[in-house]
């Protein structure tokens, strides 16, 4: 495991529907965290646009070749000289279906890694709200382990965080940090956000580096914000609240040999008959 230590900061957007002014508005944010002193800057799922709809979603993608704010994101990590997460972009990967893609990018621009997130947002919500990712998007196939200065990195995203094995592979793997960008529902978020994401963390023995959409975007989706980043021992370290903006926190990297070794729940797997279904007699109600 790397030792030393590294400064993380968390970009938090409202993206709306103005690619350029999105990119704009984040690749500010970079240099901005960059100024402060931040090593490592990751932005949020959906960067550089929220719409709503198969349509006009498809109407917006791009391919990685053709896509605005790869480019320019790339760009932004090379001038401040930031590895760089791009939280992800709609990528266009046949006629009809996209990727909801994340990517590694260096301090010299140069794409480390990619991760096409795997688990569908298909959902329907108390109140009304309803998702269908999987109606545009094509789930990833692989988990993705990325090369770093400060340990390897494992890359995930937004829904992705209620799958616990999904983190807990890549941490037997050898990930020290995970990262969670996200555009979480305000309802999901309020009841389960930074339950979730340290548990993520405190499973694992890992950090997990969370940044966020926050506020209301097309056709009044509303995100939840507080970007997170948070310890191998479950502490929060930064909070992003609800503002557009940069959280930052210092990571120890040594933390993570320290929380293993305290708890190594890692190396206690143990296989197990799994459990049979379980069988209700008819006519027979619970309790009777």
């Amino acid at each position: 495991m790397s030792a030393g230590s590294v400064s993380v900061a968390c970009v938090q957007v409202n993206a709306g529907t103005d690619m350029a002014r999105n990119i704009e508005t984040a690749v500010g944010l970079v240099r901005q965290a960059s100024d402060a002193g931040a090593d490592f800057v990751a932005m949020p799922e959906n960067v550089s646009l929220i719409v709503q709809g198969r349509e006009q979603q498809m109407a917006e993608a791009r391919t990685e070749q053709e896509h605005p704010a790869l480019s320019a994101f790339r760009d932004v990590a090379a001038e401040c000289g930031v590895s760089l997460l791009i939280g992800s972009l709609a990528i266009r990967v046949a006629d009809d279906r996209l990727a909801n893609r994340s990517f590694l990018v260096d301090g010299q621009g140069e794409i480390v890694a990619r991760y096409d997130k795997i688990h569908m947002f298909d959902v329907d919500l108390p109140g009304g709200e309803s998702y269908r990712e999987s109606a545009t998007f094509r789930p990833g196939p692989q988990a993705v382990l990325a090369p770093s200065p400060w340990g390897p990195i494992g890359m995930t995203v937004c829904y992705d965080v209620r799958f616990a094995h999904l983190y807990r592979d890549l941490a037997k793997k050898g990930a020290a940090i995970l990262t969670v960008p996200a555009a979480f529902t305000r309802q999901t978020g309020q009841a389960h956000w930074h339950v979730l994401l340290r548990a993520r963390a405190i499973e694992t023995g890992s950090f997990v580096v969370a940044p966020a959409q926050t506020g209301t975007h097309d056709r009044g989706r509303q995100t939840f914000g507080h970007s997170l980043i948070i310890s191998p021992w479950g502490d929060i370290l930064a909070d992003g609240g609800e503002d557009v903006g940069i959280s930052q926190a210092t990571l120890d990297m040594s933390a993570v040999d320290k929380a293993r070794q305290a708890i190594p729940a890692l190396r206690h797997d143990r296989d197990f008959v799994p459990a049979k279904p379980a069988v209700v007699e008819a006519g027979r109600a619970a309790g009777e």
